[in-house]
């Protein structure tokens, strides 16, 4: 949709399968919802129902319908999930997604008491009829905080290899939790742990609640990085940082080291840090 006369990084039309956008919903008016997706259709891939907003939310045919037409998938949050199954109901979960036309579901087990071999099981059995994102993390910062970053990494590959499609790392909505610890601070031995392997990368979908994590993210990964739990105000907002029409990516994708200003003359470039 460039078009101005900028050099700026080529994003692949939907439907894609890297530089994934998800949108968390968490109970927005169906009207304002139907503005926001109309507006950011065009980056948007997934719109996630956080937690269990989707039992509680008038109109969600309405909306699942408003995605439908905009070409944008749905799932619910991995927290309804671990609903379910904590009263042993998954093929409730099952029939719940069926209701509404599910594609995707999201497995996780940031809060219920439930082993990552019983979570790589249900990955499995849910797989032969969705398409399965897993999620690892807690959403307890003191638990996620004792957990290595091999042991996250020994994670996502199990869920990998159970039939997930994609993986979100846990940062929560305040982005808090998870590869973020109480202070908000990113666990940088984590990313660096997973970074290592390339074949990782594109199947890691990173939960970006704020503008600092995203565009650390898009400075690391770059601008096809998968990045989750977006607000609904900050849709177009990340797209400029994947392209690098925000300050906080401003510099990060010039193949030119140095430009001469047209007016003053003066060297302007990237800031080297």
């Amino acid at each position: 949709m460039n078009q101005s006369s900028l050099d700026l990084p080529v994003r692949d039309p939907k439907p894609r399968s890297t530089g994934l956008t998800m949108m968390i919903d968490s109970g927005l008016p169906p009207a304002y919802f139907d503005d926001v997706i109309e507006g950011g259709s065009p980056y948007l891939d997934f719109v996630k129902f956080g937690w269990g907003t989707a039992i509680v939310t008038d109109g969600l045919d309405h909306k699942i319908e408003t995605l439908r037409s905009h070409g944008i998938e749905h799932y619910f949050g991995g927290t309804l999930f671990e609903k379910f199954l904590l009263q042993d109901k998954l093929d409730g979960f099952r029939q719940f997604c069926r209701r509404y036309s599910c594609h995707y579901v999201e497995v996780s087990n940031g809060t219920i008491v439930l082993s990552d071999a019983s979570k790589a099981d249900a990955i499995r059995t849910l797989s032969d009829e969705f398409r399965v994102i897993s999620e690892v993390g807690f959403k307890d910062p003191g638990r996620s905080d004792l957990v290595p970053a091999s042991h996250w990494r020994e994670c996502v590959v199990d869920d990998l290899d159970a039939g997930a499609c994609l993986v979100t790392l846990e940062t929560r909505e305040s982005g808090r939790a998870g590869i973020c610890t109480g202070s908000g601070e990113l666990r940088h031995d984590i990313v660096d742990e997973l970074l290592r392997d390339g074949a990782l990368v594109g199947r890691l979908l990173f939960e970006a609640p704020t503008v600092g994590l995203q565009s650390t993210f898009i400075s690391l990964v770059g601008p096809d990085a998968n990045l989750g739990n977006v607000p609904a105000t900050g849709v177009l907002g990340l797209e400029t940082l994947r392209l690098g029409l925000r300050s906080d990516t401003l510099t990060c994708f010039e193949a030119v080291p140095q430009l001469r200003s047209a007016t003053s003359g003066l060297a302007v470039g990237p800031i080297r840090r």
